[in-house]
């Protein structure tokens, strides 16, 4: 199983970035994806998460309206869209896979740091916003 995320980069704030992560390894179309970040100093954050089979997705209430989560079956790919960024988005962001069965796109975005067995987690893409 391998996840690989790209797309980070340094952007002006009000800038944009998307973000995609290619899964490789499992059967794609019954996963709950998700992306999180951790800055310096902070608690890793579940950003949005998505169910592969239906779509259904969740937000933490710091991005909503600003970040759009999509899945592309066909590809193997989860892509997070960030428009409007702000400094406080600065992290490094991760990607993680868990089998559908096992947890539901709010479940797996609202997990305790180590508290998963069934998870797959990428290397990472580092996001700057300068102010």
């Amino acid at each position: 199983v391998q996840l690989v995320e790209s797309g980070g980069g340094l952007v002006q704030a009000g800038g944009s970035l998307r973000l995609s992560c290619v899964a490789s390894g499992f059967t794609f179309d019954d996963y709950v994806i998700g992306w999180f970040r951790q800055a310096p100093g902070r608690e890793r954050e579940g950003v949005s998460c998505i169910s592969t089979r239906d779509g259904g997705a969740y937000y933490v209430d710091s991005v909503k309206g600003r970040f759009t989560i999509s899945s592309d079956n066909a590809k193997n790919t989860v892509y997070l869209q960030m428009n409007s960024l702000k400094p406080e988005d600065t992290a490094v962001y991760h990607c993680a896979a868990v089998p559908g069965y096992y947890r539901n796109y709010v479940g797996l975005c609202r997990s305790a740091p180590g508290s998963m067995l069934l998870d797959y987690w990428g290397q990472g893409t580092k996001v700057t916003v300068s102010s």
